[in-house]
């Protein structure tokens, strides 16, 4: 619990009017409040294509490398936690700000680090900023855009999400092959990109909306009194730190975005974390340049198919997502049985565009049907629905190719990940047909 006296703190990010009477936020600031969603992103996934280095100068197992990549997913869970809740309580920025200063740390480990202890704890630190980018950084967007445009804050805040996610890899591979020092010149780079992500969040028009509720804390000391020692019957205000949730009404759209965002989130980390392995016995080489940018097509095509089909209706670009998936999932059981550099680019791109129909659309659904002030705690429990499955894979994934080999592994996790999100699929489209076809979702 996080307990507040004094009826708790005000909301310390806001600016102008209330939300309802306030002149409209100009366009282009509701692109560049993307863009911190974005810089957080393209940290996590920086370091992939230099594991190898840090293999080779440090001496760790693959064992080992398997409690890296778990660190973040533990940081990420962890801040996915409290971060939607404290944002909508107290506000975007005094969320924002703490966590890029926890992912400028963690650029500082990665570029000194000298042993694995300081490598866990890097991607320890960029998960809680993750998290923290993910509930509130992306309600942030939707805030900003207003609730004219909400339907294109979701989509510039789950574009920025991916974008940010194939740049990372791309960016740490060329630059870790073209300039000196590899492991430091990267992460000084990514520094600079969140320092301008900072300046971004500190000058964000960001509108007064209502604090979500705080209850009261229930025990009091006998006696009488609200238990705070001032004897003002104010009463100690308690924010929890719980499960994130959705208000009543809005289940139906938290589990069909998951249903099918899940499996998406799962296939994308399964290819990012094999693609660099199938690459190097395919080519017969061990470039970074060449995952990053199987990566970043990937995350490229998340993006790209997102701004193609915002106009559909949200329950059709879920089922498209969970077509797209099935359809990367088989492929890529092609790639690992054919050895086919093109099946298995082709499973990225497929794989990539399910993610981001799956991503949008749920996002879609919840910043059409949660109000504001839960909106932070809605998006961190919709990525905790796809990131605790992609948290089991990094750990399960290594364990199952150490048993039954790289193609064993690959087919069992994409005949699985195909059921998940074809089961997602149907339900998508069981739970429309019984709402009925309706006209498009109001922007």
């Amino acid at each position: 619990m996080v307990t507040v006296r004094g009826g708790g703190l005000p909301r310390t990010d806001a600016v102008g009017g209330p939300a309802g009477g306030r002149a409209a936020v100009p366009l282009w600031w509701v692109w560049l409040a993307a863009w911190p969603v974005t810089a957080v992103f393209a940290l996590s996934n920086a370091a992939t294509p230099l594991y190898v280095l840090w293999q080779d100068e440090l001496g760790f197992s693959g064992t080992t490398l398997t409690v890296v990549f778990a660190s973040y997913i533990v940081g990420l869970l962890a801040s996915l936690l409290c971060c939607g809740v404290l944002s909508d309580r107290f506000g975007r920025r005094p969320v924002l700000l703490p966590a890029l200063g926890l992912a400028l740390a963690a650029c500082l480990m990665f570029a000194t680090a000298h042993h694995v202890a300081v490598l866990i704890v890097a991607r320890l630190f960029t998960g809680l900023a993750v998290g923290a980018a993910v509930s509130a950084g992306m309600a942030a967007v939707t805030d900003v855009a207003g609730p004219d445009r909400r339907r294109l804050g979701a989509l510039l805040a789950s574009s920025a999400m991916v974008f940010g996610a194939g740049l990372g890899p791309l960016l740490s591979g060329v630059l870790s092959e073209t300039l000196p020092a590899p492991t430091v010149t990267v992460f000084v780079v990514e520094a600079a990109l969140l320092g301008t992500a900072a300046l971004v969040v500190w000058r964000m028009p960001v509108p007064v909306s209502a604090p979500a509720p705080v209850r009261h804390a229930s025990a009091k000391p006998a006696g009488g009194g609200d238990g705070d020692g001032d004897g003002d019957g104010d009463g100690d205000r308690v924010v929890s730190v719980r499960m994130p949730g959705v208000p009543r009404g809005s289940g139906w759209h938290l589990a069909l975005g998951v249903a099918v965002f899940g499996p998406g989130i799962v296939a994308t980390s399964f290819v990012l974390s094999l693609g660099p392995s199938l690459l190097t016995g395919l080519l017969d080489s061990d470039s970074r340049i060449v995952p990053g940018a199987l990566a970043f097509s990937m995350f490229l095509a998340s993006t790209c198919v997102q701004f193609a089909v915002q106009r559909r209706s949200r329950h059709t670009i879920l089922v498209g997502g969970a077509v797209s998936i099935v359809l990367g999932m088989v492929t890529l059981v092609v790639a690992v049985h054919t050895s086919a550099v093109w099946a298995l680019v082709a499973a990225a791109v497929l794989a990539g565009a399910g993610q981001g129909m799956g991503q949008l659309g749920g996002l879609s659904l919840l910043a059409s049907g949660v109000p504001p002030h839960r909106l932070a705690e809605a998006n961190a429990a919709f990525s905790v629905g796809g990131y605790a499955p992609a948290g089991v894979l990094a750990v399960g994934a290594g364990y199952l190719t150490d048993a039954v080999g790289l193609t064993g592994a690959a087919t069992a996790f994409g005949v699985t990940l195909a059921t998940a999100a074809g089961l997602g699929g149907a339900l998508v489209l069981a739970r429309r047909n019984r709402e009925g076809r309706g006209g498009p979702a109001p922007r």
